[in-house]
């Protein structure tokens, strides 16, 4: 995996984890959402870039 995606898509999944924490103190459904779909999408760059990784050997 190119470090610089495995990085990005890390913060990616942080940022996430984040608003939903933000988004469950502060009762804001749309924060949740928000939060739970940014951290899905890091977890499926990091996917990706595992199965690009697993091609290159």
């Amino acid at each position: 995996m190119a470090a610089n995606e495995k990085v990005r898509a890390k913060v990616e999944q942080a940022v996430g984890k984040v608003a939903q924490a933000a988004g469950r103190a502060t009762n804001n459904k749309t924060l949740i959402a928000k939060g739970h779909a940014a951290e899905v999408a890091g977890k499926a760059r990091q996917a990706k870039e595992s199965v690009k990784d697993t091609g290159r050997h």
